[in-house]
């Protein structure tokens, strides 16, 4: 079992929560105030850690088994995410997908770091 931090469609809710296959809600969380956030073509979140200039991000940390990330999780992850491991609020670490640095320079992305909420962001922007 792996402590995994979600901030888009795997939170309570939403359209990707089915592949947590039941994994326990440790409850919600914020990441350290240490990264970018942004909004991938409206189609979901990434997360990407700077050395200044960056927010928290609120999500929800699972007490995910290593087999649903391995066989779930990891394999419908889109190109420009990976594993990583973040930082939360509380200070301790815990794993996360973020923006892989090669998608960086992707003219889809869109900085919502100032909502620092995906649900928030959606629901501003008329997505529900």
């Amino acid at each position: 079992m792996v402590l995994m931090f979600l901030n888009g469609g795997g939170m309570r809710g939403g359209p990707l929560h089915d592949q947590l296959r039941g994994a326990p809600l440790v409850g919600a969380a914020r990441s350290a105030p240490r990264y970018r956030y942004y909004s991938v073509g409206d189609r979901f979140p990434a997360m990407h850690e700077v050395p200044s200039g960056g927010a928290a991000v609120v999500g929800e940390v699972y007490d995910l088994p290593l087999t649903v990330l391995r066989e779930h999780l990891v394999p419908a992850e889109p190109p420009e995410l990976e594993l990583g491991v973040i930082e939360l609020a509380d200070g301790a670490s815990c794993l996360a997908t973020v923006l892989r640095e090669s998608a960086l320079s992707s003219r889809d992305l869109l900085d919502i770091t100032s909502w620092g909420d995906w649900r928030a962001y959606r629901a501003e922007r008329g997505f529900g």
